[in-house]
């Protein structure tokens, strides 16, 4: 999974100052759906991308086989930083088994993973 953060941030990376949120955006979510499309798991986005982006809640990531997984992520978490070249953008990723990540309706709130 840390290869799919990894993944994220490289394709966004070739978007840093070109004033192009949408496509930052597009670049990092395509390249982590695909990266969590080779891991070996059953994962249920539980925490995830705006609405129509295919990192939402309630999409299904990995195989499809192995370990069943709630999955809290953010493909690139500072698209105008990145769009405008400025620091702080990331790629995150938090996992745990099945029913062990909050679900919660979506807004802005302080999240904390260890």
């Amino acid at each position: 999974m840390a290869g799919a953060t990894s993944a994220a941030a490289t394709a966004a990376e070739a978007w840093i100052g070109r004033g192009d949120e949408i496509g930052a955006e597009r670049a990092a979510v395509a390249a982590m759906r695909d990266a969590l499309g080779a891991i070996d798991f059953s994962g249920r986005v539980v925490v995830g991308e705006a609405d129509g982006d295919v990192l939402n809640v309630g999409a299904m990531v990995g195989t499809g086989s192995g370990l069943e997984l709630d999955v809290a992520l953010e493909a690139l978490e500072g698209t105008t930083l990145t769009a405008k070249a400025m620091p702080n953008a990331l790629a995150v990723i938090a996992a745990a088994p099945r029913g062990g990540l909050l679900q919660v309706p979506d807004l802005y709130m302080e999240k904390l993973a260890i």
